[in-house]
């Protein structure tokens, strides 16, 4: 199989009321240096991404210390990107305050809160809805009505089209769904070092809302390919075998893998052969022989 030919990215739904988008997801969360924070750097990646056929983009009001989403508002400004060819993903929860001579990390999923970033994220993108917006862990001090109120409101209004979560167990997530709010995704760690989400039953619950998970951290932070340990070398030497029989290469395999159980990888490299081997890993499909041989290799 050659990965050189122009690569036609599968589009998908995310849920069965949308939106449509890539079944791979670029995301910003990985641009903290300042070198990189400019609005030129921002709109090269979007549009290589473009080209690549992604057009989904994961954001926060938190990357790239708060200044990400205004530089890619700049980039939407410019001629070359238009706004209804991309799918926008945004996300609120985390917060901080100084406490004596440290910082308090904490959730905070309140109407005010919730409103607040929304506005601020359709300020700082310069658009007037966000595609998916989404709450980035859950809160257990959260009232489950006000808020499925407030983000039933937003959809009302159009400012958002759709609801998703971000690091929900199947418990929390059903706190919503339950409610008839229509979750469209829940972003979980999924990679071949941390497959809980398999066992724990949250891949199957958005399945079963006829959803499709997002996967970040594909390739473990890059231990899959730096690692020196013995079970990345062990993971290492299962994909590069496999990968010589699909013509790849292992991080192709890896993400490749995250495919076929129906979930979308979310790519934050900003590494352009990273994000071209994450983009072409959609044309590989795993035989059921494959995708268990590398599974057992951590999961005997």
């Amino acid at each position: 199989m050659s990965f050189n030919k122009k690569i036609s990215m599968k589009k998908v739904f995310l849920s069965d009321s949308g939106p449509v988008t890539s079944d791979s997801i670029y995301s910003f969360w990985r641009w903290n240096e300042s070198k990189d924070l400019q609005v030129d750097n921002i709109k090269e990646i979007i549009n290589f991404c473009l080209d690549l056929g992604i057009n989904g983009f994961d954001l926060s009001n938190a990357y790239g210390f708060g200044q990400v989403e205004s530089l890619v508002g700049d980039a939407l400004t410019s001629k070359s990107i238009k706004r209804e060819d991309i799918v926008l993903f945004s996300k609120c929860g985390f917060k901080s305050q100084e406490i004596g001579t440290g910082k308090t990390k904490y959730n905070q999923l309140n109407e005010k809160y919730i409103n607040k970033s929304v506005d601020d994220s359709l300020k700082a993108l310069k658009t007037d809805y966000i595609d998916v917006f989404l709450l980035n862990e859950f809160d257990p001090l959260m009232k489950i009505e006000e808020v499925v109120s407030v983000l039933t409101g937003l959809v009302l209004k159009g400012k958002v089209k759709h609801i998703g979560v971000s690091g929900f167990n199947v418990f929390q997530h059903k706190l919503l769904s339950n409610l008839s709010l229509d979750i469209v995704t829940n972003h979980l760690e999924l990679n071949l070092f941390n497959t809980s989400a398999i066992h724990d039953g949250r891949l199957d619950f958005v399945k079963e809302q006829y959803a499709k998970p997002m996967a970040w951290a594909p390739l473990a932070g890059g231990r899959m390919l730096n690692g020196t340990d013995s079970e990345s070398l062990a993971i290492r030497s299962v994909l590069e075998s496999i990968s010589l029989k699909y013509n790849s290469n292992i991080e192709q395999i890896a993400v490749a893998w995250i495919n076929k159980l129906g979930a979308l990888p979310i790519i934050g490299s900003l590494n352009k052969d990273r994000i071209k081997n994450a983009a072409t890993a959609s044309e590989i499909n795993l035989s059921h022989e494959d995708w268990h041989t590398i599974y057992n290799v951590t999961n005997k």
